[in-house]
């Protein structure tokens, strides 16, 4: 036990020395989610002094915004920790290393952990002093909303780093693509409701659904939904085993066609 620890300490010590190596690395993590909350934010501040019908919603924009951005640079941090390793071909040494599967992935939940922090925090900081506005006022259910889209992102990233091992980087638009046909079907913007009929069943087998309905209800209502973030993390739970399972199956793919050894070029 204490040697997989370690061995998953030393991976993402690694992975963290060479985000840290570089300035860029740490200016791109942060830039893009503030200049997105800053355009939304702009909008906020015009729907709040509209004094509009649409006023009463700036908030909920807003906080749609910084919550969608959790889901979707968790599963980019995710998965551009463990492309550097391919671009760097070192994926193969890590293969024949000691390096169990579940402790590469461990490593690259800490690094996407580590990486969302460092770029989400500041951005919610530049909301409350721009905009006013203060998503740590949600309170506990800001732990539960971020747990959950955080297991959503582990899991889409799992598959998506199974897929670039089984695939090559033929499948690495993957990374910047996949989350964005999620979007309209995860209801980040509007509720369920406004989806066509049809579409509600799909909406529903979605984690992050849960969430920003989830969000709707606290800002909206003042309510907290138990019972949307039960069901988000039990949902959640099978992504999780489900993407864990496609990545290990993958890898195994992979070792048997010899393709790790090409991986990078």
């Amino acid at each position: 036990m204490n040697q997989s620890l370690n061995r998953i300490a030393a991976m993402t010590a690694r992975c963290y020395y060479i985000l840290r190596s570089s300035w860029l690395r740490l200016l791109e993590i942060i830039y893009w989610p503030a200049m997105q909350m800053m355009v939304w934010g702009f909008l906020y501040t015009y729907l709040y002094n509209s004094r509009s019908a649409m006023a009463s919603t700036a908030g909920m924009l807003l906080g749609a915004v910084l919550l969608w951005d959790v889901l979707f640079r968790g599963q980019l941090g995710f998965t551009f920790t463990f492309l550097e390793e391919i671009w760097s071909r070192n994926l193969a040494n890590l293969m024949m290393s000691p390096l169990q599967p579940a402790e590469l992935a461990a490593s690259l939940m800490l690094m996407s952990l580590i990486r969302l922090l460092i770029g989400t925090i500041p951005v919610t900081l530049l909301a409350l002093l721009l905009f006013g506005f203060n998503v740590y006022a949600l309170g506990p259910a800001l732990v539960v909303f971020f747990l959950n889209l955080v297991l959503t992102s582990w899991a889409i990233g799992l598959v998506v780093a199974g897929l670039v091992i089984r695939q090559g980087l033929g499948a690495e638009s993957l990374a910047y693509s996949i989350m964005i046909v999620l979007l309209p079907l995860c209801c980040v913007y509007y509720p369920v409701e406004a989806l066509p009929g049809w579409s509600h069943p799909v909406a529903w087998s979605l984690a992050p659904t849960y969430v920003f309905e989830g969000m709707r209800a606290v800002l909206l209502d003042g309510v907290f939904r138990t019972d949307l973030a039960i069901e988000g993390l039990a949902l959640n739970a099978v992504y999780l085993t489900i993407g864990f399972t496609t990545f290990v199956a993958l890898l195994q793919s992979a070792r048997h066609k010899g393709g790790l050894l090409t991986m990078g070029e």
